[in-house]
């Protein structure tokens, strides 16, 4: 069955037209908090601590959200703030919303005095869970899809058929949110699963970017595949270097 083009409108509550995009984009959120809020434990963190850490990093990625996908379209809100306000209308690149999210839970890691390592390995599941959840705000805003298909699947978007590249990375992140938990079970080294949802997000985004036909640009180059790229390297080699610090940290106790 060929998906149609949705309603961007949920519902209006008191004459104001309530978004799917925001709902998703909510649900997304409260379900990374309750994965953050019962796992905390396994990372030594107060629960109630998750509520400080995912408010900020909300706020914080929201911001960071749409700083980053207004510098990549300023032709497009140049000149009119409230364009650059308008959040109802979608434009947040996650890319954007991830650094200054990280941002800001790492000033509430320094305030609450929590290892900075062990909440990024608390949330990794977390951020993956919230964006295959928040991913089903673009299908109904008939964005960040792809170029055309006639695969089973393909989604018709202004009266043509289009790969739906977000639920390819929605499908995506959500094995990566459950493999995730299953791993943590068998962390060897702070970091290591952070790292892990960096490397495997970062894979799927490069590969996915190149059917999307809505990417920001840089130049020539699709800037959402320059970030990812750079994204898997640098923590490919901070995997490897805690690996091997963790190694040389335990090898006397292994004689």
């Amino acid at each position: 069955m060929i998906l149609g083009t949705p309603d961007p409108i949920a519902f209006t509550l008191f004459g104001i037209d309530v978004r799917w995009y925001g709902i998703c984009v909510a649900c997304g959120m409260l379900a990374a908090l309750g994965l953050a809020y019962f796992r905390a434990g396994r990372y030594g963190i107060e629960p109630d601590h998750t509520m400080d850490l995912t408010l900020v990093g909300i706020l914080c990625g929201v911001v960071g959200a749409r700083l980053y996908y207004v510098a990549f379209n300023w032709s497009d809100y140049a000149g009119s703030v409230a364009r650059i306000l308008n959040l109802r209308g979608g434009g947040l690149a996650i890319h954007g919303g991830l650094l200054f999210g990280i941002l800001g839970g790492y000033l509430v890691c320094r305030f609450r005095k929590i290892r900075a390592l062990d909440a990024l390995d608390l949330y990794g599941p977390a951020l993956a869970m919230a964006q295959a959840i928040g991913r089903w705000g673009n299908y109904f805003n008939s964005e960040a899809h792809g170029g055309p298909t006639d695969l089973p699947w393909a989604i018709l978007v202004d009266g043509q058929l289009v790969h739906p590249t977000f639920l390819y990375e929605s499908l995506w992140c959500f094995c990566l949110s459950l493999f995730l938990i299953w791993f943590s079970r068998r962390q060897r080294f702070a970091g290591q699963i952070f790292l892990l949802y960096v490397m495997l997000y970062s894979l799927e985004r490069f590969l996915v970017e190149g059917l999307r036909t809505d990417s920001l640009m840089l130049g020539g180059l699709k800037m959402a595949q320059v970030f990812s790229a750079a994204a898997f390297v640098i923590a490919l080699v901070l995997y490897l270097f805690l690996r091997r610090r963790e190694k040389t940290r335990l090898a006397p106790y292994r004689r």
